[in-house]
């Protein structure tokens, strides 16, 4: 392919001016344009061992991939152990939910008792509305039980308990 050969001499803006040309005269032809130069490696966007998207080797992708996950799990790990080693020090517990220090002892009491209430009235409000939408679920199963009730009754019939 001559054509292909001397747009890769070119180099990437010869590719990505061909495709937008081809997106101005017919759509499909710039799509085609757009698929060829991915899946043939030419961008290089995914790869950095070359070839194109498809023929990579898949078990040097899987390694790639792992190592990177490793390097991520070391630094994790890390900062793990950052974090653990300011807490026994004592230092500020920002990464356990608690707040910094103001270095007011006496408003740091005072703010650690005002949230240790509202979320107590958080718990309790919660407990509110379950206890409420309770409430409510029973109101209407017994609406509907005793509708139930009068439908067989009016008929005649006793509704018959269901075995389970």
């Amino acid at each position: 392919m001559v054509v292909v050969e001397k747009l890769d001499e070119l180099g990437k803006p010869a590719w990505i001016a061909l495709m937008i040309l081809g997106f101005i005269a017919w759509w499909p032809l710039g799509l085609v344009l757009l698929v060829f130069i991915l899946g043939s490696g030419r961008m290089g966007c995914w790869h950095h061992n070359g070839g194109g998207y498809w023929q990579n080797n898949w078990q040097a992708n899987m390694g790639r991939w792992q190592a990177k996950m490793e390097r991520m799990q070391e630094r994790m790990e890390r900062l793990r152990g950052r974090m653990e080693r300011a807490r026994q020090r004592g230092g500020p517990g920002f990464f356990w939910g608690e707040p910094p220090s103001s270095g007011n002892r006496a408003f740091d009491d005072y703010r650690a008792d005002t949230l240790r209430r509202l979320e107590e009235e958080q718990r309790e409000f919660k407990e509110f509305l379950e206890r409420l939408r309770f409430a409510k679920d029973r109101a209407e199963f017994d609406q509907f039980m005793a509708e139930r009730r009068k439908g067989f009754s009016d008929q005649g019939q006793e509704p018959q308990p269901q075995a389970s």
